[in-house]
C-alpha cells in the first residue's frame, strides 16, 4: 500500500475538488444514484450490466468515437485513451511509441493492451520489454475500448502501472461492406467486412484488408500488410461464446530516426536516411475461444487462446559508432507460441442490507520463445551473434476484489492480487543460462463518494508491478562484443520490479450535457526497466517517481455538435542522486487534446482533431530537451445515400514540420570517421552527441469510399 506520507501529500486536493465543482458534500440526497462508467458517445446494450465507475480515470471509448477520429496508423486508436500518445521512430510495420502518465513507454512497457481478451504485450521479447503491436487491428471492427490508469484494479497485472485498455471487436455487423482508401505517397487499402446470420443465436463474421504504402520518405518503406478475421459467436449480451481465429504479416524497409546533423549540413534531406537496408518483416496468427453469461446475482466471463509470433527486424541508430567498417545495424528476432487464458466470476448479494458484489478470477500464461536473438549484420547479413536464447516463461495470476456499499454515499473497493513467475533461460553462452522465479503481492483499496449534484469523488491506492526480460534475471557476464566490457561479470535484475499509486479524482455531470473528470495521480517504481534489447545486456537502474494531474470533458450541447478536451501535466524524476541528473529521458510532461465534430444532418459530418505533444527531458540534466509538436487532422464524410459511404481524410492539416520523436545520444556518420571523435584509432573516440529524430509525416490526403451491400 501506499505509504502514509504519500498520502498525506494528497489530503490538500479533495479540498480543491470540491470547491472546485461547487457542490455541496454535507449529507446525501434523498434519491442516490451511482453513476457508471461513462461511454462518451454511445450507451451499452441495455442486456448488459452497466458497470460503476471504481476510479476517476477509467472509461469507455465507443465506436462512434473512433468513428470520427482519423487514423494515419492503426494504433493511434489508443489516442482515444486520453492522455495517451502514440508516435513512431521507424517504419510503420514496427510497433509504435507510446506515452502515457509521466512514462516514456517504449514500445508498451507499463501499458498493458488486450484484444477480445487476448494479451498483446510480448514479455522477452527480441526488441523490447513487453512489446505492444497493434498493426494487427482493424480499426473499423473495434466495438468499443474500455480503459483503466493506474494500479487500481485487481484484475490488471503485469505491464498495466500506467494504465491498461481493454479493446472489443463487433461480433456482427449491420451490412456487408467493401471499402477503398487510395491516398498520397502511394497508400492503397481495401478492407472487406461481412457477417451472416447462421441461425436465431449464431452468427459469423469476417473480414480481409490490405495496406501498401510507400510513405513520405525518400527510401519508399514498401509497406505490405495483410489482415484476415474470422468469427463465430453464439448468443447475446447476457450470455455468448465466440471463437475468433486471426492472421496479420507485414514487411517493410524502414527509415529510422536521423542524427539532426546530418540534416543541417545537407547530407541527407528531412525525409532522408542513413542507412537504406533497415526495416523488417513480423507474423502473428493466433486462435481464441470466449464466453460469458451475466445474470442478475452472478456473472461468468472466460476466454482461452493460442498465439503464434515471429519478427525480424533490422535497426541502426548509431550508423558507425561501434563499427567504422561494417556500420552499427543489428537484427532482433522474435519466434513464440504462447498460450493461456482467463478466468472471472462475480457474485452480486446483500451484507446486512448493503449492496455488496465480490469478485475472483485468474490468468495463466506461457511463452515458449523458441529463438530470441540479436544479431550484428550488414545490408541484413549476420556476420556476429550477441545473444541467442531460448526461454521458457511461465505466469499465474489470482486475484479476488470486494465492492460494498457501506452507505447511501460512500462504497469500497477492496482488492488483492498475487502473481507467481517462472524463467528457464538457454543461451547460447552457457554462462547466462538459468532458471529463475519470483513472486508477488498487490493490495488495492480504492474509496468512491456521493455523488452529490452528480458528482462522484474517488480516492484510490494500490500497489503493481512489471515484468523485467527473463535474460536479465540469469545474466552473469556481457556477451556485447561491441562493449569494453565484454565477457565481465553483469549484475542480474530483479523479475519483478513493484509499483506503488495513490489518485484522487472526481467525474461529474453537474452541468447540463457536458461529461467532466479530474485526477490528481503520484506513482512510484523501485526501479525503471533494467533489460536493454538493443544490447542484449542490463544496465544500471534507479528507482523513480511520477505525480500528475488530468482533466477530460466530453461535451454535447445539441445532435449536432461533439465537443472533447484532454488535458495531462506530469512530472517524473529518479529518487536519488546521481551526478547526471535527476530528470528521466524521454519522460513526457503536458499532452493535449481537442476533438471537434459537426453533423448537420445524416448526410454530412465534418470532424477537426488537434494534438499538443508537450516538451521532455531527453537527458538526466535537463539540458537538452524535446521540441514541442502540434497536429491538426480533419475529416469530412458524405453519405449520398444508405449504400454509399465517401470519406475525406487530412493528415498534418497545417503541414507542421515538427517530429513525431526525438532522442539525444553519440553516433557516428560515415562522412565523420576522420574526425577525433570517430576516427578508428583515435584515443577520443566517443562519437558526436546529437539531438536524432524522426519527423512527422507532411500533410497528406486519404479519400475513402465504401459499398455497402
Amino acid at each position: 500500500m501506499h505509504d502514509q506520507k504519500d498520502m498525506r501529500r494528497f489530503r490538500p486536493t479533495l479540498l480543491v475538488l470540491c470547491c472546485s465543482t461547487g457542490v455541496y458534500a454535507g449529507g446525501p440526497p434523498q434519491s442516490i444514484r451511482p453513476l457508471p462508467v461513462i461511454a462518451v458517445t454511445a450507451h451499452r446494450p441495455s442486456s448488459a450490466p452497466s458497470p460503476m465507475a471504481e476510479t476517476a480515470s477509467q472509461g469507455t471509448v465507443d465506436q462512434q468515437q473512433l468513428v470520427n477520429r482519423p487514423l494515419l496508423r492503426p494504433a493511434e486508436v489508443l489516442e482515444s485513451v486520453p492522455g495517451v500518445i502514440a508516435t513512431q521512430h521507424s517504419g510503420e510495420g514496427k510497433a509504435n511509441q507510446y506515452f502515457l502518465r509521466g512514462f516514456n513507454l517504449d514500445h508498451g512497457t507499463d501499458f498493458a493492451v488486450s484484444v477480445d481478451g487476448v494479451p498483446v504485450n510480448l514479455p522477452t521479447h527480441g526488441h523490447g520489454q513487453g512489446y505492444l503491436d497493434l498493426n494487427f487491428i482493424i480499426p473499423e471492427l473495434i466495438e468499443r475500448i474500455d480503459y483503466r490508469k493506474g494500479v487500481y484494479a485487481a484484475q490488471d497485472g503485469d505491464f498495466a502501472s500506467a494504465g491498461q485498455a481493454e479493446i472489443r471487436t463487433v461480433r456482427e455487423l449491420a451490412r456487408p461492406f467493401v471499402q477503398l482508401t487510395m491516398g498520397e505517397n502511394d497508400y492503397r487499402r481495401v478492407l472487406a467486412a461481412g457477417s451472416t446470420a447462421v441461425n436465431e443465436q449464431a452468427t459469423v463474421l469476417g473480414a480481409v484488408a490490405l495496406t501498401r504504402h510507400d510513405g513520405a520518405w525518400e527510401l519508399p518503406q514498401n509497406l505490405e500488410t495483410d489482415h484476415a478475421l474470422l468469427r463465430y459467436s453464439v448468443g447475446d449480451q447476457r450470455q455468448y461464446w465466440s471463437v475468433q481465429a486471426q492472421h496479420y504479416q507485414s514487411k517493410w524497409n524502414a527509415t529510422d530516426q536521423v542524427a539532426q546533423r546530418a540534416i543541417e549540413q545537407g547530407l541527407i534531406g528531412r525525409f532522408g536516411n542513413l542507412e537504406n537496408t533497415n526495416g523488417g518483416d513480423t507474423q502473428r496468427s493466433s486462435v481464441s475461444l470466449s464466453g460469458a453469461r451475466h445474470e442478475d446475482q452472478q456473472s461468468q466471463v472466460f476466454n482461452v487462446y493460442a498465439l503464434d509470433y515471429r519478427l525480424n527486424l533490422f535497426s541502426n541508430f548509431t550508423y558507425a559508432l561501434d563499427d567504422a567498417l561494417r556500420g552499427d545495424q543489428f537484427e532482433q528476432v522474435d519466434r513464440r507460441q504462447v498460450v493461456g487464458g482467463n478466468l472471472k466470476q462475480t457474485w452480486r448479494s446483500d451484507w446486512q442490507g448493503r449492496a455488496m458484489s465480490n469478485s475472483v478470477g485468474s490468468q495463466l500464461r506461457h511463452d515458449h520463445i523458441r529463438d530470441v536473438g540479436l544479431h550484428l549484420t550488414t545490408q541484413r547479413q549476420r556476420f556476429d551473434t550477441v545473444r541467442q536464447d531460448q526461454v521458457d516463461q511461465t505466469s499465474l495470476g489470482v486475484w479476488a476484489e470486494n465492492q460494498l456499499q457501506w452507505l447511501p454515499w460512500l462504497r469500497s473497493v477492496a482488492g488483492l492480487r498475487v502473481d507467481a513467475y517462472r524463467f528457464d533461460v538457454q543461451a547460447n553462452r552457457p554462462e547466462n543460462s538459468g532458471r529463475d522465479h519470483d513472486q508477488i503481492v498487490s493490495p488495492k483499496l480504492g474509496l468512491v463518494l456521493g455523488p452529490w449534484a452528480k458528482t462522484e469523488y474517488y480516492l484510490s491506492v494500490g500497489s503493481g508491478f512489471h515484468s523485467n526480460d527473463a535474460r536479465g534475471s540469469t545474466i552473469t557476464i556481457n556477451p556485447d562484443p561491441r562493449e569494453d566490457g565484454f565477457l565481465q561479470p553483469i549484475d542480474r535484475v530483479d523479475p519483478l520490479v513493484r509499483t506503488r499509486g495513490a489518485e484522487l479524482g472526481l467525474r461529474t455531470e453537474w452541468l447540463p450535457k457536458l461529461h467532466s473528470s479530474l485526477a490528481f495521480w503520484g506513482l512510484k517504481s523501485d526501479s525503471e526497466l533494467l533489460f536493454v534489447g538493443d544490447a542484449g545486456t542490463t544496465e544500471a537502474s534507479r528507482p523513480s517517481e511520477r505525480y500528475g494531474v488530468e482533466m477530460s470533458h466530453f461535451y454535447q450541447p445539441n445532435v449536432a455538435w461533439t465537443v472533447d478536451l484532454d488535458a495531462a501535466w506530469s512530472r517524473g524524476r529518479f529518487r536519488d542522486v546521481a551526478p547526471e541528473g535527476r530528470y528521466i529521458a524521454g519522460a513526457m510532461e503536458k499532452t493535449a487534446s481537442l476533438g471537434v465534430t459537426y453533423q448537420p444532418h445524416d448526410d454530412w459530418d465534418i470532424g477537426l482533431r488537434g494534438r499538443y505533444f508537450g516538451s521532455r527531458p531527453l537527458i538526466e540534466d535537463n539540458s537538452e530537451r524535446s521540441r514541442a509538436s502540434t497536429l491538426l487532422n480533419a475529416q469530412i464524410t458524405y453519405r449520398p445515400n444508405a449504400d454509399w459511404q465517401a470519406r475525406l481524410e487530412v493528415f498534418n492539416l497545417l503541414n507542421r514540420q515538427v517530429n513525431d520523436i526525438e532522442y539525444f545520444y553519440a553516433s557516428c556518420l560515415p562522412s565523420e570517421l576522420s574526425t577525433p571523435a570517430c576516427a578508428v584509432n583515435s584515443t577520443d573516440r566517443e562519437g558526436v552527441e546529437d539531438r536524432h529524430v524522426h519527423p512527422a509525416e507532411p500533410r497528406s490526403l486519404r479519400l475513402s469510399m465504401r459499398w455497402s451491400f
